[in-house]
């Protein structure tokens, strides 16, 4: 899948979660219409566009959130939050604090750590991954 330019209204730039994560999906979903105004698609990392445009082992797949920009550029992790919030105005502080150097190490630090748990999160919430919680 090629990555679209301004002119055809559809997104340059995608966030790529972990769609069998009840976590991930709950949250990309809540942010969707933020993304959208800012030129910002998502899409999970199962999606055969996906797997094949990022070329990944499969074990590396599922590890991080990304971000694919429209030069192809591919963040993961934390970075994915700071690129993102620094194209909000209202969430560039967020960006700022969070990319002075202490702060920086606590931002990926705690990244890793809901990382390594969000399934955990997902199933103690009864979260499923359209993003609903289950009734």
């Amino acid at each position: 899948m090629q990555l679209t330019n301004e002119k055809s209204g559809c997104p340059a730039n995608w966030v790529l979660y972990d769609g069998g994560c009840g976590f991930c999906a709950r949250w990309v979903q809540f942010w969707k219409p933020t993304l959208a105004k800012r030129g910002i698609g998502i899409a999970a990392l199962q999606d055969s566009w996906v797997i094949e445009r990022l070329n990944l082992p499969p074990e590396d797949l599922l590890r991080d959130i990304r971000l694919l920009t429209a030069d192809d550029k591919l963040h993961s992790g934390a970075d994915v939050y700071l690129q993102v919030t620094r194209q909000i105005w209202w969430a560039w502080p967020f960006f700022a604090v969070f990319s002075l150097p202490g702060f920086n190490l606590l931002i990926h630090a705690g990244y890793r750590l809901c990382a390594r748990n969000r399934y955990c999160v997902s199933h103690s919430c009864r979260l499923d991954t359209r993003g609903d919680s289950k009734k």
